[in-house]
């Protein structure tokens, strides 16, 4: 291969930035998915119609899922290898104008992701993972946080799955965060600047597949909200929301879940 996947994802993530950045901040036409799906930006598509170009130019017998293409999904379960991308993770964001949206792209193979980039280009940070060889944000290694109590520790989540009424004994006493993009916030746990996240709504492939490498290779553990190791590039592409820490906080917070 003329360069390995990492190397091809992080060339496509850099490229996604530069087609990105000029709708920024620049009035982006918006659309309404409809069904609950949110926005999507002329942004997102372009961003898509790149990668979706470039990633299987160089790799064309690798399947296919992203969050702005139609699925052909026959087609994508017959391959070895997927790549599985967002091309602008936190689009709301995007339109709003704030900095922390992120291109998201994974390769799985037989159900597990193996490479892994998620750059977010305006602040030029870049996260990336190499299934058992590590993770890294700019070249420098990644370890998560070992935290092991509920109480106090740092959390990205929506305020709605902190109600009561989702944990057995009432909400811990977490230190609560929100980012929109779902692959930063795994990013930030990897990174160790926050202990957990969560979410406990059905959640896509594309959002979270790179992002749950970055944290696994870091030392974390990734599953869905019922403690279930996530299977990527299947059939109906979405997980049982997910789970992301240091396995003991992770654990801690499987155990509190109804």
């Amino acid at each position: 291969m003329a360069i390995d996947d990492l190397e091809l994802l992080i060339e496509a993530a850099r490229n996604a930035g530069e087609i990105a950045r000029p709708y920024w901040k620049a009035n982006p036409e918006v659309w309404d998915k409809g069904d609950g799906q949110g926005p999507v930006t002329e942004a997102d598509l372009a961003v898509d119609r790149m990668l979706h170009e470039y990633l299987l130019s160089e790799r064309p017998d690798y399947g296919w899922l992203s969050e702005e293409t139609v699925d052909t999904t026959s087609e994508r379960l017959g391959k070895t290898r997927v790549f599985i991308v967002d091309p602008i993770d936190g689009t709301r964001s995007f339109i709003h104008g704030d900095d922390n949206w992120a291109h998201s792209l994974a390769i799985a193979e037989e159900g597990e992701v193996i490479a892994a980039a998620v750059y977010l280009p305006l602040r030029d940070r870049l996260f990336t993972a190499i299934k058992g060889d590590g993770a890294w944000l700019n070249d420098e290694p990644l370890r998560t946080g070992q935290r092991c109590d509920l109480d106090g520790a740092r959390v990205l989540a929506t305020g709605q799955h902190l109600k009561d009424e989702h944990w057995i004994g009432g909400a811990p006493k977490f230190v609560h965060k929100f980012r929109p993009s779902l692959a930063y916030r795994l990013s930030l746990v990897a990174q160790g600047r926050y202990d957990a996240m969560f979410s406990l709504r059905g959640t896509w492939e594309w959002d979270v597949a790179a992002g749950s490498l970055i944290v696994s290779e870091a030392g974390g553990q990734v599953t869905d909200q019922r403690g279930k190791t996530p299977l990527f590039n299947q059939s109906t592409p979405k997980l049982d929301g997910i789970v992301a820490g240091c396995p003991a906080l992770a654990n801690g917070i499987l155990s509190r879940l109804k």
